[in-house]
């Protein structure tokens, strides 16, 4: 019997060499490190440097927070990736009623430089490269690192990292949107030209079909989604009047590893040469840089279960196993206790030692690409990318990714997807160890970690002695300031840097920007 992925494409039970009848190894595949880059973006890929592996961490205080990366750094972590709690997430104070009940628990609180100094006290910012997941407030985190950088003494030029700042799936499946899209896209674009001149290594957006997938979306949404969001934001960048190979280098993209292998690296390699293509074709990139699909990778956080939690020790190694030989640049691997608290250390070590194992006692960095030229792989590959190559069609004859957006288009397919996939638990008829089969009725108690209740009043504390103690005059200088450019064409994070150095809070400055550009209300809010 044919069984179908999890984008709906039949998996045949044998592949053989009439899988790929007519099929150009030249167009399709190509050599590793040359287009369309459908064996990988580098032509030695892990034998010469293997991926990242990045630890994403961040929770309580600025201080606590601290105290776990410079144990992550210990163990061998090659990257920090930076969680943020959901005020600041959304652009608001800690002490703002809305903050309420919120501070510290899903990440960091950052209100400040003061906290931004704290949380990265003792990383030597010229050394380590930080991936912040952030979207609508990216800028400001970004300039706030920056600042930390500039105090430790690093030039702007030599900090590397990647901020998120991919607000468009924000508006389809996440939620943390606080600017209406029109805003947002010109928010970006004064990121990627303050970059490009004055952090000139920065990735400064990682285009994340992650949440889509965590959301519901099928490998093929999952990456036909974000690609589309993709040109979006390139043509937000040629209208401010960068060049393509201006900003094409810089991008960098975010996908989920499932625990279905094969389509997942189908996904991978499919992905990779569409983007090629749309660069070059569409956009006339002449950079091969501009071509590449970097990305980064992080396990499964929604395949995971309450249910015998150390079962998803196995579902995350293979995950990590399909961006792997998927050929991914950085990789998290989530925590066995993710789906009932935030990770315990014990638990995000191991998660650490799971990609260690994978680099070093095993042989998938012997060799570039080990999957090339399966016929089973390639021709899912070929598939992926012709689903891919139809939704992103449909996306373009909407208008684009904002006016498909502002339809709801995108989010009710994701919806659609989702509680199909609900369903198929439900009735039994999708597997889930542990949860509907395989059940064991005399689970343990798992105890998790939990946050300190008293954070959000330190914060609130941090904020009274901080505004207590700046030159507020000076502060409100710099805001209005940063109301004029919002208001007119300049590039934003110039005065935003001056604001935030004075120590201007972060939903201060963001506030400003709410007053002159508005919030987003999603068409489905009544």
């Amino acid at each position: 019997m044919t069984r179908e992925s999890e984008s709906g494409r039949p998996i045949e039970p044998v592949y053989g060499p009439d899988a790929l009848d007519g099929w150009d190894p030249d167009e399709r595949l190509g050599r590793p490190g040359e287009f369309p880059f459908t064996r990988g973006v580098y032509p030695s890929m892990y034998t010469g440097r293997r991926w990242t592996m990045r630890q994403y961490a961040g929770f309580g205080t600025a201080k606590e927070s601290n105290e776990r990366y410079h144990r992550l750094v210990e163990a061998g972590t090659g990257g920090l990736s930076v969680a943020f709690d959901l005020p600041t997430q959304m652009g608001y104070d800690s002490d703002d009623p809305v903050a309420s009940g919120e501070v510290g628990k899903v990440g960091v609180a950052i209100d400040s430089l003061d906290d931004m100094r704290t949380l990265f006290d003792g990383i030597p910012l010229a050394d380590v490269s930080t991936s912040m997941t952030i979207n609508a407030p990216a800028a400001l985190l970004l300039l706030l690192y920056q600042l930390v950088g500039e105090e430790q003494g690093v030039d702007p030029a030599q900090l590397t990292g990647t901020i998120q700042n991919d607000v468009l799936k924000e508006y389809i499946a996440r939620g943390t949107y606080i600017y209406p899209p029109k805003a947002s896209l010109r928010l970006i674009s004064d990121i990627f030209g303050y970059c490009f001149t004055e952090i000139p290594r920065w990735n400064t957006i990682s285009i994340s079909g992650y949440h889509m997938a965590e959301a519901g979306a099928t490998p093929v949404q999952e990456v036909a989604f974000t690609l589309a969001n993709a040109k979006e934001y390139v043509r937000a960048a040629l209208a401010a009047g960068l060049g393509v190979d201006d900003v094409g280098p810089r991008l960098s993209f975010f996908f989920v590893a499932r625990t279905t292998l094969l389509e997942e690296v189908a996904k991978f390699r499919a992905a990779r040469r569409v983007w090629a293509r749309v660069m070059r074709d569409e956009f006339g990139a002449k950079d091969p840089r501009s071509l590449m699909l970097r990305f980064h990778t992080q396990t499964a956080g929604v395949q995971l279960t309450a249910q015998q939690p150390e079962v998803n020790m196995v579902r995350v190694t293979v995950q990590a196993l399909a961006a792997v030989l998927g050929g991914t640049q950085s990789l998290h691997t989530n925590s066995y206790d993710e789906a009932i608290a935030l990770p315990t250390e014990k638990a995000a070590r191991l998660a650490l030692r799971t990609q260690q194992v994978l680099a070093e006692e095993t042989d998938l960095t012997a060799t570039v690409d080990p999957f090339a030229g399966s016929f089973a792989i390639e021709s899912m590959t070929d598939d992926v990318e012709a689903g891919v190559l139809e939704l992103m069609q449909v996306v373009e004859d909407l208008g684009g990714a904002v006016a498909a957006i502002e339809q709801g288009f995108q989010k009710r397919e994701i919806e659609k997807t989702a509680y199909d996939v609900a369903q198929g638990i439900e009735s039994g008829e999708r597997v889930i160890v542990g949860v509907n089969r395989h059940q064991r009725p005399d689970d343990e108690i798992y105890e998790p970690m939990r946050v300190d209740p008293t954070i959000e009043a330190q914060q609130v504390e941090r904020l009274r002695v901080l505004r207590e103690e700046r030159d507020d005059a000076a502060v409100q200088t710099h805001l209005a300031a940063l109301r004029k450019a919002a208001e007119g064409t300049d590039n934003v994070l110039y005065p935003m840097h001056d604001a935030l150095r004075a120590r201007a809070t972060v939903g201060e400055v963001c506030n400003t920007l709410r007053d002159v550009w508005g919030v987003y209300t999603p068409a489905d809010a009544f």
